[in-house]
C-alpha cells in the first residue's frame, strides 16, 4: 500500500507541475482535455500529421533544388491538400512547381495559387506574419469557433483559410479573416465536413473491453 500512495503521490505532483507551466491552459493529454469534456487540437490522425510534415519538407526540397532563385514558393499541407503560395518568374516554372510537388508521395490534391512575377516583389514577409498574427488571434478571440482548427496562411495580403471545418465554421472564419485590418482577400482552401462528423470526432472513443479472467 505504501508503494501504491508514492506512486499516486508522484503522479499528482507531476500534475501540479504540469498545470502550473501552462497557466490557466487545461492540461491537455493526446488531445483530450483532463478532467473535463474531450478536446481534440488537430482533427487529424497522429499519422496524416507526419504525413503533412513530410510532404511539406520534399516538396519544398524538390522546389528549391529544380528552381532555386527563380522561384519564391511555400508549401503548406494540411491533411494532405497542399496549398502551393509564392511567385516565380515565369509559367513554366510555374507548371514545373505544381509537377513537383503533385509527385510528392501521399499528396491528395494540389490547389496552386504560385503567382507569375516578372521581377521578384519586395519583401512582405514581416507584414505577411503580422496579418496571420491578427487573424489567428482574432479567431481565438472568437467564441464560437474552434481556433485551433483553422490554419492560416499569408501570401501578399491575401489570406488562405485551411482546416477541416464544417460550413457554419468555414462562413465565421471568413468574415472574422475579412474585417482584419490589412487583409485584401481571404480565399478559403476548407475540407467542409458534417456537424455529425464533427460530433464524431469530439466524442471520446470507448476503452477497448478488459480481457475475462
Amino acid at each position: 500500500m505504501n508503494r501504491i500512495s508514492k506512486l499516486a503521490a508522484a503522479t499528482l505532483a507531476a500534475i501540479t507541475v504540469a498545470t502550473s507551466l501552462t497557466g490557466c491552459f487545461p492540461l491537455l493529454l493526446g488531445g483530450a482535455m483532463v478532467g473535463g469534456t474531450a478536446v481534440y487540437t488537430d482533427r487529424r490522425t497522429s499519422a496524416t500529421q507526419l504525413e503533412d510534415e513530410a510532404i511539406e519538407l520534399k516538396a519544398s526540397n524538390r522546389v528549391s533544388k529544380e528552381l532555386g532563385e527563380r522561384a519564391r514558393v511555400s508549401v503548406v499541407s494540411y491533411n494532405r491538400l497542399v496549398l502551393l503560395t509564392g511567385v516565380v518568374s515565369g509559367d513554366a516554372d510555374r507548371a514545373v512547381v505544381g509537377r513537383l510537388v503533385s509527385g510528392v508521395e501521399n499528396v491528395r490534391s494540389i490547389v496552386n495559387e504560385v503567382t507569375v512575377v516578372s521581377a521578384q516583389p519586395t519583401n512582405t514577409i514581416a507584414s505577411d506574419a503580422l496579418v496571420t498574427s491578427k487573424v489567428k488571434a482574432s479567431l481565438v478571440d472568437s467564441k464560437d469557433i474552434f481556433a485551433q482548427s483553422v490554419k492560416v496562411v499569408t501570401e501578399r495580403g491575401t489570406v488562405y483559410l485551411m482546416g477541416r471545418v464544417t460550413e457554419r465554421e468555414a462562413n465565421r472564419a471568413t468574415e472574422i479573416a475579412r474585417g482584419i485590418s490589412g487583409v485584401d482577400k481571404v480565399v478559403r482552401v476548407f475540407e467542409v465536413i458534417s456537424e455529425a462528423e464533427l460530433a464524431n470526432m469530439q466524442t471520446p472513443s470507448p476503452p477497448p473491453p478488459r480481457p475475462e479472467r
